[in-house]
């Protein structure tokens, strides 16, 4: 049988980073294998779920690569298959109606707690036969009494569970709605799924979910815990140490695949390797490596790893990112050839998207005034004669290249006895509005010849009147 995987978030809320590590760890097992990665919106829970965070699921997934090959499927479609399980279950005695109302389940709970027992439902309607006038009734499932449930994790190891201490779990309302847990075994039987693999806060539910898989004969998949992943201070990852929304990565300039590589890191390792590209994942990951103790958020690790990926990205691949960054910023840059030309200038000049797209505004747009310092310094009445120096041998170029740009900078500051920083200094000053840019024959090039001798021109006229 092909290995089947599945990611089932809940549209209750944002996907952040711990969802993204699990999607991505069922992800990565599957396409190793060659086999099949199934997307599950599991929306049952109605006043909760959303279709904005839905859609944020769905675009998430997009934005980082991590295609579905089934899918996605809606819990919400499946009510009728639910219903046609729990009536199966119903006769053939694997579960039974419960007709205990609020009030004797809360006596129950406060008897337990008062000789110190563990709360559970105590069984009293588990052989009820007939209906409880005026009480809509909830349907439990018949859980073993005797024996234990040996969980085999992949991550954790043999996990053991006695059915003593399992009591019957409720799988549908007083309304007829089924339950999560319910929902989840139905779906993984007839999704066919091989592998679950999902954070360690489900651990404690594999147990029945399994009793109930062995009720209907149904497979059972292999079981991998993810351990959850913690702030830098041990405390459970909230806002403010980054969980946030996955697509707020894409919006702060992060790569989708920085952000996978970082994750995948979380609890995995391959020697001393930190940087992966997405092949290398798919080949080396083994859901059988992670360890089974939770993992850190680091941000600045995080940033690291995107600058890393920046850097060695195709430019055609950096421009893709970089035009919305641009256009976040009110620039609507319509010139491919300017955008990959950027981008291979600026990729070792930013840790992120967006900090890249800050830094390179000049090349898309002249810039409404000269930084204060760096013109003080560089755009004075001594910086006329190297200007118009390059300016002149600029403007008599046959073809507008880096190796001409460097040609005539360098003949003026022979010619006029400077170093290249006297001259160098005051031409990109004059074209980029500030000290800080890529080497100066680069910049002219991506710039330019007629933005070039514009912007000299008016430098010339700044520096003359300064």
């Amino acid at each position: 049988m092909p290995i089947r995987t599945r990611f089932a978030p809940s549209p209750t809320g944002l996907l952040h980073i711990g969802g993204v590590r699990t999607a991505l760890f069922s992800w990565l097992y599957a396409r190793r294998h060659g086999g099949v990665f199934i997307l599950r919106i599991e929306d049952t829970d109605r006043e909760r779920s959303t279709e904005a965070a839905t859609q944020v699921i769905l675009d998430g997934m997009q934005w980082l690569g991590l295609g579905h090959d089934e899918g996605p499927f809606y819990q919400t479609r499946r009510m009728d298959r639910y219903r046609e399980v729990l009536a199966q279950f119903i006769a053939a005695g694997h579960a039974y109606r419960c007709y205990c109302t609020r009030e004797e389940l809360e006596e129950m709970r406060n008897q337990q707690l008062a000789v110190k027992a563990k709360p559970r439902y105590d069984g009293t309607c588990r052989n009820r036969k007939e209906p409880r006038p005026g009480v809509d009734p909830v349907v439990r499932f018949k859980n073993p009494i005797d024996g234990a449930v040996v969980v085999a994790d992949v991550i954790h190891g043999n996990v053991v569970f006695d059915n003593a201490e399992l009591d019957d779990l409720i799988i549908a309302r007083s309304d007829g709605t089924p339950t999560y847990n319910f929902c989840v075994v139905v779906d993984d039987m007839d999704m066919k799924v091989t592998h679950v693999i999902r954070g360690d806060d489900h651990l404690n539910n594999t147990p029945r979910q399994m009793n109930m898989l062995r009720a209907l004969g149904a497979s059972m998949p292999v079981y991998a815990h993810v351990p959850m992943i913690l702030g830098a201070d041990g405390a459970k990852l909230s806002k403010r140490h980054g969980a946030v929304s996955v697509l707020q990565y894409r919006d702060d300039g992060y790569l989708p695949e920085a952000l996978l590589n970082y994750l995948v890191r979380l609890g995995w390792s391959h020697g001393d390797q930190e940087v992966f590209s997405m092949e290398e994942m798919q080949q080396l990951f083994d859901i059988g490596a992670v360890n089974k103790a939770a993992s850190a958020f680091n941000p600045d690790k995080l940033l690291w790893l995107n600058q890393q990926h920046i850097m060695r990205a195709p430019p055609e691949r950096i421009a893709e990112y970089l035009k919305p960054q641009l256009a976040a910023l009110g620039v609507a840059a319509t010139d491919d050839r300017l955008l990959v030309a950027v981008a291979k200038v600026m990729r070792e000049r930013g840790k992120t998207l967006r900090e890249m797209a800050e830094n390179s505004l000049y090349f898309f747009r002249d810039f409404a005034s000269y930084d204060e310092k760096s013109a003080k310094k560089n755009l004075t009445a001594e910086s006329v004669a190297p200007l118009r120096s390059v300016r002149d041998k600029l403007s008599a170029l046959d073809e507008w290249t880096a190796a001409g740009a460097h040609e005539a900078v360098t003949q003026a500051a022979t010619e006029l006895g400077l170093g290249m920083g006297k001259v160098a200094q005051p031409v990109r000053v004059a074209v980029a509005g500030t000290a800080v840019s890529p080497p100066i024959d680069v910049t002219l090039e991506t710039l330019g010849r007629a933005t070039t001798l514009r912007r000299l021109d008016d430098a010339l006229r700044y520096a003359a009147n300064s």
